[in-house]
């Protein structure tokens, strides 16, 4: 019984050095990209709507959304 995980990396985990390191480079990559994109969508949702209160706390929040909907909700002539 001969046994040719000799170039293998540990028990169980199949992959030569080689493709190990490939696969740790993707992985991280993958990551730094996911990372990136969800700083820019936090950076974005904050313009947008801020999460924390303002010096007047939550009332600031109240005033823009009615002056935003003000056009919206004018009556008809």
């Amino acid at each position: 019984m001969s046994d040719n995980r000799d170039d293998k990396m540990g028990m169980g985990t199949y992959l030569t050095p080689q493709e190990a390191q490939e696969f740790h480079k993707l992985f991280v990559t993958s990551f730094i990209i996911f990372t990136i994109v969800a700083i820019i969508a936090h950076f974005l949702v904050w313009s947008w709507r801020p999460w924390l209160p303002g010096p007047d706390g939550y009332s600031m929040a109240s005033t823009a959304t009615q002056v935003a909907a003000a056009p919206v909700v004018t009556p008809a002539s």
